[in-house]
């Protein structure tokens, strides 16, 4: 009887130990291959925060920190932008030589509010005060500019000569014409009760009245009311009144009248004794077929009226060989003095002021 017996050969153990190192070497490459791509998935998903660290330490080694060279040149400073307050003024003073003072005085009052000290803006609102015959708001803007003190610079000087000498005006064009050709301001700036500062005299009112006359272009009548300055004493022989009037010439050259010119008083006394204004009425009557002589047309031109002396109407007289033009009736000037010292100055149109700036003295 056969016995089945079992056994290895040595070449069957060989083959099966390669078949188990090929079955393991394989085992082996799938776990590396699924081990890699688990770690590959997890450096993806951390790869954004490496960005981050990187921005965050970047300004450690900015070249901002790094010091210049000492042969390096500098780079030039770029230039300053203007201030509010210098475009301010830039408008102001643009505004001002287009004639719009409105404008003007606008954006200096808002300069103004920014910088309530800055001379050049209180200059040039001073200025355009004066240029629209405003003096009471121009002496109050110098001396604006005079309390800054010495720091203002120019501005100070300005101020200091504005207030002492007035404003400067084109002398008077026409001859035999009083008045320098500088505008006294001193007697601009009044009190409370409407004097002038440094005067006994003050002029209350000036109205024109016009009066329906068939003889007559023009009949005109002005009231002007005098009143002295509180507790004053008034000697009224020294007191001296002049009242011009000026026509134009075709409409545009400007001349003392031809007409008649009469004074009346129209308060009794007129001696200033007590506190009420004396009131003065001076007429300007223009004939329709006459004008003066050149002898009677300066003397109507300008009613001088002394309270202590009688002074006559003038007449029209002959025509002037040679005259030409038409006259119309312009406006007045009416001059105040006192011991032949101004002591006030009204004018209707206010540009009179300018062409015909009034003596600080009168002639004896």
């Amino acid at each position: 009887m056969r016995i089945l017996t079992l056994s290895s050969s040595p070449l069957s153990d060989k083959r099966f130990r390669i078949g188990l190192g090929v079955v393991v070497i394989f085992a082996a490459a799938e776990i590396l291959s699924a081990a890699y791509y688990y770690i590959s998935r997890i450096h993806v998903s951390q790869a954004p925060v490496l960005p981050r660290v990187a921005t965050m330490r970047t300004p450690s080694v900015s070249p901002a920190i790094v010091p210049p060279s000492a042969n390096e040149a500098p780079l030039p400073a770029a230039p300053a932008a203007p201030s509010i307050i210098d475009r301010l003024l830039e408008e102001a003073t643009a505004f001002r030589a287009r004639g719009d003072t409105a404008n003007a005085l606008a954006r200096l009052q808002e300069a103004s509010e920014r910088d309530p000290k800055n001379a050049k803006v209180l200059e040039e609102t001073a200025k355009i005060y004066e240029s629209i015959q405003n003096f009471d708001r121009s002496n109050e803007t110098w001396r604006k500019i005079q309390e800054i003190g010495p720091s203002a610079g120019a501005s100070f000087e300005l101020a200091a000569t504005r207030l002492k000498l007035g404003v400067p005006t084109p002398a008077a064009v026409e001859s035999g014409l009083p008045g320098p050709s500088r505008l006294d301001l001193g007697t601009s700036r009044t009190d409370a009760n409407g004097t002038p500062e440094g005067s006994n005299l003050a002029i209350t009112e000036v109205t024109a009245t016009e009066t329906p006359d068939p003889d007559a272009e023009t009949n005109l009548t002005l009231r002007i009311g005098v009143k002295k300055r509180p507790n004053a004493a008034i000697d009224h022989t020294k007191v001296k009144i002049q009242v011009y009037f000026y026509d134009t010439v075709d409409d545009k050259d400007i001349k003392l009248t031809d007409a008649e010119v009469t004074y009346e008083w129209l308060t009794p006394n007129h001696d200033w004794a007590g506190s009420d204004p004396e009131m003065l009425a001076v007429t300007y009557t223009r004939p329709k077929s006459n004008v003066l002589s050149p002898e009677a047309a300066l003397s109507a031109a300008a009613a001088a009226v002394n309270p202590g002396k009688k002074s006559p109407a003038s007449k029209p007289g002959p025509a002037k060989a040679g005259e030409s033009g038409r006259r119309k009736y312009l406006g007045y000037i009416v001059r105040v003095y006192y011991h032949n010292q101004l002591q006030t100055v009204r004018a209707d149109p206010t540009r009179l002021l300018k062409l015909y700036p009034p003596s600080p003295t009168a002639s004896p």
